[in-house]
């Protein structure tokens, strides 16, 4: 077994320790800069026993833990994963993994001088249902239009509209809907269709500093492929990938469900944690050497290559 901590006290982190339940993780230690708010969140975990900790060197200094999982604020990111690394601890960090692609190459850098595992928490990249996808895309002929969207109106927005800064919507912490949401469409488009020749984008700023909502085009030699995102409004629509001998769709971008080929269904629904379990195994994989090393570079260059989209995305808006 490989015993991990969690960095964090929000409902992904506790989906996380549901997912890590099945697979070789044993949760040892909790993460939170408030000690209280982490024995309540050991509480409602069944932990009890589980150590926990408000410095990060104190955790990175724990010879007990070989893993962490981060699921701290976007901002906050780099700095812990880098003393998590460079003390030895294999990091499996929520999205976006950094705020810029610089950040990322240089903590990989790192990772590999080191000879640790360094991922980022993307569910649908570890998951039967993408290489479903993959195979099912050579069955739509010329593909030359794309749509990947994740529109979903904050519970938190409400908030922001009363004059509250939730952190969501807080700047400061590298948070917005294109971090917290778009990313989700970034993965599969790049994945799929490799780095664009060009990107056209525009963001709906809010009055905080982040965006709201947002579009990109990536152009190819031979295809659109357009990516939205909202956490303003709720959207009823579907992603879905077009070409002239037919359409695949996908009903949620961010867990890769409800994938048909016209109106053949491709994959069964999975609870969250469910899907979470796939990263959670292939993390464990990865540390004990009984996963190609192969895709695990694979892995990696990909979320660079995504980081360096959304930089330019950001910057083209």
């Amino acid at each position: 077994m490989i015993a991990f901590a969690i960095i964090g006290t929000s409902w992904i982190a506790e989906e996380f320790f549901l997912a890590s339940r099945c697979t070789d993780l044993t949760l040892r230690s909790i993460y939170s800069r408030d000690a209280q708010r982490g024995q309540a969140f050991a509480a409602k975990l069944n932990q009890p026993n589980a150590d926990i900790f408000t410095s990060i060197e104190a955790l990175a200094l724990c010879e007990n833990i070989q893993a962490i999982y981060v699921a701290s604020p976007n901002s906050c990111h780099a700095a812990q994963c880098e003393i998590l690394l460079r003390h030895g601890k294999h990091v499996l960090c929520e999205k976006p993994i950094t705020v810029t692609p610089q950040e990322l190459a240089n903590l990989q850098n790192l990772a590999q001088e080191k000879n640790l595992i360094f991922m980022e928490a993307i569910m649908y990249l570890h998951t039967p249902a993408r290489e479903l996808a993959k195979k099912a895309l050579k069955s739509l002929g010329n593909i030359t239009t794309a749509h990947f969207d994740f529109s979903q109106r904050s519970s938190r927005y409400d908030a922001l509209l009363r004059g509250e800064l939730p952190n969501i919507f807080n700047p400061a912490l590298a948070a917005g809907a294109f971090n917290d949401l778009g990313i989700y469409c970034v993965y599969p488009a790049i994945d799929f269709f490799g780095m664009p020749e060009k990107i056209t984008s525009a963001m709906h700023m809010l009055h905080t500093g982040a965006d709201g909502a947002g579009a990109a085009i990536l152009h190819y030699p031979s295809k659109l492929i357009t990516l939205t995102w909202s956490k303003l409004g709720q959207s009823r629509g579907v992603s879905q990938i077009m070409g002239n001998d037919g359409t695949l769709t996908i009903e949620s971008i961010s867990q890769f469900q409800g994938i048909a080929l016209g109106e053949q269904s491709l994959a069964a629904p999975l609870k969250k944690f469910e899907i979470m379990q796939y990263e959670a195994q292939a993390f464990c994989d990865y540390i004990l050497g009984r996963a190609s090393r192969v895709s695990y570079q694979e892995a990696c260059k990909l979320a660079l290559q995504v980081s360096k989209i959304m930089e330019q995305v950001r910057n083209s808006a």
